[in-house]
């Protein structure tokens, strides 16, 4: 996103009267460290508490860590740290144990992120969801579980969504692959105001019944079992994209173009 981007994103942020909190993540914000900096202070004045989600690839040592950080000291109040073997292992431990004790010198909230390998649920704090790459790349190392049994979706609250996330093409998801519209063409308030879940045709089936019940709906091909209920739904959403262009994007989202 550019900066001017990210100022529009915040003005119509604030039009919707009820977003209280923005978080940037990726990807890895970092990355864009001056526009990063810029977005965090432009959102601390509009009135938004800010909090960072990064998996510390900038914290080499406990100097660069707080030369990094401190820039965001009284600005960002949560900073989010990726912390597992998807993030290079042992060399990304030392990383986020550099951020995490300076970040907390400093006075940020710090969390991690600790997703676990697919063969070993038990390891790791978040929960990996099959989905996108996970879907691609992972569900041949998970165990598998009968599709009839994956009647609701875990994850998100459909009906009464707390959050969206924000693309760089202006893609308000309602969950990652679930697009409500797009902020650069109607505004956010709009977006938000006019989506109703029960009328939704890829939220309402799974509101009503989860993946199962979104497979039913539109009488789809499906496979005897799938890693979870995330998986289900990735695969329905794949085989539903060519009748929902708009709503199941971007092409990314689902592997398009990334090879």
């Amino acid at each position: 996103m550019t900066f001017d981007q990210i100022r529009q994103i915040l003005t119509q942020a604030r039009e919707t009267g009820s977003i209280q909190k923005i978080f940037f993540e990726g990807g890895e914000p970092f990355l864009f460290y001056s526009t990063l900096i810029n977005a965090v202070q432009a959102a601390v004045d509009a009135g938004f508490q800010t909090g960072i989600v990064s998996n510390a690839y900038w914290a080499t040592s406990r100097e660069d860590a707080r030369a990094c950080l401190m820039p965001f000291t009284g600005l960002v109040e949560g900073l989010t740290l990726s912390c597992d073997r998807f993030h290079s292992g042992a060399i990304n431990d030392l990383l986020v144990r550099n951020a995490a004790e300076v970040a907390k010198e400093l006075g940020f909230e710090v969390g991690t992120i600790s997703i676990p390998q697919p063969d070993a649920e038990e390891d790791g704090e978040g929960t990996l969801k099959f989905r996108g790459r996970a879907a691609r790349n992972l569900t041949t190392r998970a165990r598998l579980h009968p599709w009839e049994q994956f009647t609701a979706c875990p994850y998100e609250d459909l009906r009464d969504p707390g959050r969206v996330h924000l693309d760089p093409f202006g893609l308000v998801h309602l969950c990652q692959g679930i697009s409500l519209g797009n902020i650069y063409t109607s505004p956010l308030a709009e977006i938000c105001a006019s989506y109703d879940p029960g009328t939704h045709p890829i939220a309402g089936p799974l509101c009503n019944g989860g993946p199962v019940a979104l497979v039913s709906e539109y009488a789809l091909p499906h496979a005897v079992a799938y890693a979870d209920a995330c998986h289900l739904c990735y695969e329905a959403r794949l085989a539903l994209r060519d009748r929902f262009p708009e709503i199941l994007a971007p092409d990314q989202m689902y592997g398009i173009g990334l090879e």
